[in-house]
């Protein structure tokens, strides 16, 4: 059967005739393709781009901790793809790619049990509560906020990669308010629990192998809940997108963490700041 621009226009959720040219062009892409293909599959020029941004963002977000939910997100957006879409299969993604990505993690040893269990009830409570929030405000009050956090937490970490670093102990207070509000950003943000933990606990001298290892693992948790969350506050079910970036992520997980192990924190930590940095001021443009 031939794909018709209502069947496609409903599974993105757009409304035909958009004024939005980038949204109208990637509609028309889809229906011209999934015609000449004569079939009503995902397998398009655009899945494989899904494919590719999952497994690109996982690399990266499987080796620093982070930038999954961003880099995702932002890909989607310069594609064409609504706001809406591009969070609601974003969140449902990294559903498997954190599971698969905390597997690795623990087969490679880089999380510290304590650490999870300090962050995960907080991140989970702040994830619902997130995701409840945007179901009821537009999150994009507060993005510029968030933004600007992010960039001075980057700059912070670029500091500290070039200074004597001290361990801290777990019990570092602010672990629990972090994950809190990680959980909480996360979800309004459509992308900021790895960036806002890992780069905080980073950035305050606590091993950045472990805090990589232990907030990729405790993402899958925080995911999990605000994907949930989701489901029940907006009733999203057109969400079978997400599987190009579940595929590209699920297969980018083991290489992500097998690179913790190898690369030197003062490189990491370098790393992670100009990630952090790059990818928030993309939010400005």
């Amino acid at each position: 059967m031939m794909i018709t621009k209502g069947l496609i226009a409903r599974d993105l959720g757009l409304k035909q005739g958009s004024s939005n040219t980038a949204e109208g062009t990637f509609l028309a892409r889809h229906v011209l393709i999934g015609e000449a293909a004569g079939s009503g599959t995902f397998m398009t020029l655009d899945f494989i781009f899904f494919v590719l941004v999952g497994f690109c963002a996982q690399i990266v977000d499987g080796a620093l901790g982070m930038a999954f939910g961003v880099l995702s997100t932002t890909s989607l957006l310069a594609l064409g793809v609504p706001v809406a879409n591009a969070s609601a299969m974003t969140h449902v993604a990294e559903i498997f790619t954190t599971a698969a990505s905390g597997a690795s993690h623990v087969y490679h040893r880089n999380v510290d049990w304590k650490l999870v269990v300090r962050l995960a009830p907080a991140g989970m409570i702040g994830g619902a509560v997130g995701a409840y929030i945007l179901a009821n405000v537009d999150g994009k009050a507060i993005e510029p906020f968030v933004s600007a956090y992010l960039i001075a937490v980057g700059l912070i970490i670029l500091f500290k990669a070039f200074q004597p670093r001290w361990p801290r102990d777990v019990k570092d207070w602010i672990v629990p308010p972090v994950g809190l509000g990680g959980g909480v950003l996360d979800a309004i943000g459509g992308g900021g629990w790895g960036p806002i933990v890992t780069s905080t606990l980073v950035g305050r001298g606590h091993d950045p192998k472990k805090v990589i290892g232990s907030t990729s693992l405790t993402e899958f948790a925080v995911t999990a809940i605000i994907s949930l969350t989701f489901m029940l506050t907006l009733g999203w079910s057109e969400l079978s997108s997400a599987i190009g970036l579940i595929v590209g992520g699920v297969i980018a997980a083991p290489l992500g963490a097998l690179l913790v192990r190898r690369l030197p924190v003062k490189l990491l930590m370098i790393t992670v700041s100009l990630v952090i940095i790059s990818t928030t001021a993309m939010r400005f443009f």
